[in-house]
């Protein structure tokens, strides 16, 4: 780490002070982004799904749990898949305090993976996490909303990833879906978030943005590679994420 001058109180005020001009500006083209965001248009969600959950068999309007908005964070976990993600994880370690604050406004937030409960609960609880997670084992919900992938997709280069042919040959990839929820029960989805689009989720980034050393993460290629499962710091092997770009 190369350290920056050191000044004086009076120019590190005024250096300061000239950077807020920034921050300021930045803030307001972000109010204007999620505007933007808001007015994009819709599209109605025609299939029935149908997900596993510790209470039975539920379909996507049941997720809602009486409100008219959902979040839903795809987390990387295939059937029969040992890996478990620390990306992933490192943005679900973000969820439960959130999600308190969440309900109260008119928003529910449900993680969803392919793997079945069966693998899905144990892992839950060793993270010690409070939030709904369900399965979409047996459904298409995964593949419909471009986060899973076939091998045959793969090999012929059709699989899509946020808007565009996808780079790699992950099967599966993180990412969020936004719904919303009619008074006559018909479904839509809003918005789309996938590859970095997630970050803004992750707190503990943003207090290290606003350290000298930053995230320190050594390139585009290891986004997350210092992260590792919660309960994974203290020994044991390190863990890096790769989960995309």
């Amino acid at each position: 780490m190369t350290l920056p001058r050191i000044v004086s109180q009076s120019e590190w005020t005024e250096a300061h002070r000239a950077h807020l001009a920034s921050e300021k500006a930045f803030m307001r083209q972000r109010d204007a982004l999620a505007e933007a965001r808001r007015n994009l248009p819709w599209v109605k969600v025609e299939k029935d799904y149908v997900f596993q959950t510790p209470n039975g068999p539920a379909r996507l309007g049941d997720l809602f749990q009486g409100r008219s908005q959902l979040i839903i964070y795809h987390f990387m976990m295939a059937p029969g898949d040992p890996h478990r993600c620390p990306g992933c994880s490192f943005l679900c370690d973000h969820i439960d305090g959130a999600n308190q604050h969440l309900r109260q406004h008119d928003v529910s937030l449900v993680v969803v993976s392919r793997a079945p409960l069966a693998d899905i609960a144990p892992f839950k609880a060793r993270m010690g996490w409070a939030f709904d997670w369900v399965s979409s084992e047996g459904s298409d919900f995964n593949a419909d909303y471009k986060v899973s992938f076939s091998d045959e997709q793969i090999a012929a280069g059709t699989a899509v990833y946020n808007f565009a042919p996808l780079r790699g040959s992950s099967r599966e990839l993180p990412g969020l879906t936004v719904f919303y929820k009619d008074a006559a029960g018909d479904i839509f989805c809003t918005f789309q978030v996938r590859s970095r689009g997630g970050d803004p989720l992750i707190g503990a980034y943003h207090y290290l943005d606003l350290t000298p050393k930053g995230r320190n993460e050594p390139g585009r290629g290891n986004l997350s590679d210092w992260v590792r499962l919660h309960d994974d710091y203290e020994g044991g092997s390190r863990q890096g994420c790769h989960c995309g770009p």
